[in-house]
């Protein structure tokens, strides 16, 4: 048992490597009550997030379509060294009691990963939250701030990065995202 503990965590950590693990499982945030998610669809920019191996460009943006069978499509782009790349995946709303919590995935031998919608406006900005929990002895937290617009005020950022502290995400290591000359053509 314990060599195949071992053998896993040498599996898993350089994988997290340039994510942000914490010692214990996920933390159960409060989702955005009476959540739309039809108002929650469209354009968003991401304005800061917790560093993410899978997120190394700049311009990254987010779209999102309700599809005729309730799932969602979801298409989220960067620019990396120059080069538009965009990758195509799937939402899911996993209850529909609580549509403010989706499952995302961008591979079908993948599962669904969290993808929490802490709080919007829908006209300005959303608070999403993801975390994946291994073993119980550690989880990965990922956290975005977004925008329809690729600014936001400071006095906003500081807000939504509060009420990540206040449902015990850990937003110290949260970096701005870069939205400069993302309009320029490549």
């Amino acid at each position: 048992m314990k060599s195949s503990l071992v053998f896993l965590l040498a599996l898993v950590l350089p994988a997290v490597r340039a994510q942000v693990p914490h010692w214990g499982p996920c933390p159960e945030p409060a989702v955005q009550s009476s959540f739309t998610l039809k108002q929650f669809m469209g354009r968003w920019f991401e304005i800061a997030k917790l560093p993410a191996q899978f997120e190394k460009g700049r311009c990254i943006e987010t779209n999102f379509t309700l599809k005729t069978d309730n799932s969602i499509r979801v298409v989220s782009s960067e620019i990396l060294k120059g080069e538009l790349r965009k990758i195509e995946g799937t939402g899911v709303i996993e209850d529909m009691k609580n549509p403010a919590k989706m499952g995302i995935s961008y591979s079908y031998v993948l599962p669904y990963s969290p993808y929490w919608i802490l709080s919007t406006d829908y006209v300005n900005s959303a608070l999403v939250y993801s975390c994946t929990d291994v073993l119980r002895l550690f989880h990965v937290d990922f956290a975005w701030i977004l925008s329809r617009t690729r600014t936001l005020p400071d006095a906003t950022i500081e807000k939504a990065r509060e009420v990540f502290t206040s449902n015990n995400i850990d937003v110290s290591r949260m970096i701005p995202s870069r939205q400069q000359g993302c309009d320029k053509t490549l």
